[in-house]
């Protein structure tokens, strides 16, 4: 994933699993044998309160260079589209968005923050809404734009993020987002908890099938 001379810009949107894949992989450069730079990276969506403070005194704290990116994502997405579904299109528009500012930054790589918990649920969601075994990878490399996607915490389950969190006293920023938590993804995560109770090995059956399916580069 992170090889010799690499500028890597890491999608930090405020949350639990942004800020921790930013210390981590800072934390990660004053042992890790190739060297490798960091750029932070966020992008404003153009609607509700969105107070970054936490943010920027975080990065000035580690000595990241920091990023914000003001975009109109939210108003494209929820009024000029007025879109019913708005997850997949808003996701679009910021992977994009996101793209853009680490070329203009001369990163070859970009980081996002997804662990094992969203790898499980993109599954289910792909599986069950779209019909396709189908996830994300490991890493994805964009011809188009010559730029690497990794995904550092792949292995880490959701709960040891917030455990993290909490240990190292990281605050987090609430997102903008008027439908956050009212996805299909939260139901999806709903129904996984629901049945966890049942078999305590539902999620590691499930990762284990992504992992042999050889699916996504998997």
């Amino acid at each position: 994933m992170i090889q010799e001379g690499d500028r890597i810009a890491v999608g930090v949107s405020g949350g639990k699993d942004s800020l921790a894949l930013l210390v981590l992989l800072k934390q990660l450069q004053s042992f890790f044998p190739a060297k490798f730079e960091l750029e932070a990276v966020t992008l404003t969506m153009g609607i509700g309160e969105f107070d970054l403070t936490p943010v920027k005194e975080l990065c000035k704290s580690i000595g990241v260079n920091y990023t914000i990116e003001e975009t109109v994502i939210g108003k494209i997405v929820f009024e000029a589209r007025d879109e019913t579904n708005p997850c997949s299109l808003c996701a679009n528009l910021k992977r994009g968005a996101l793209h853009n500012v680490a070329k203009r930054l001369d990163c070859n790589k970009v980081a996002l923050a997804h662990h094992r918990d969203d790898v499980i649920e993109t599954f289910l969601l792909s599986t069950l809404y779209a019909g396709k075994f189908q996830t994300f990878s490991p890493v994805t490399y964009l011809k188009r734009k010559e730029l690497y996607l990794i995904r550092p915490m792949i292995y880490i389950e959701e709960k040891h993020v917030k455990e993290y969190i909490k240990a190292n006293n990281l605050v987090t920023v609430p997102s903008p987002c008027h439908v956050d938590g009212k996805t299909k993804r939260q139901y999806i995560k709903e129904l996984l908890m629901e049945m966890h109770k049942e078999n305590r090995n539902i999620k590691n059956n499930i990762f284990g099938a992504i992992k042999r399916s050889g699916i996504d580069e998997w």
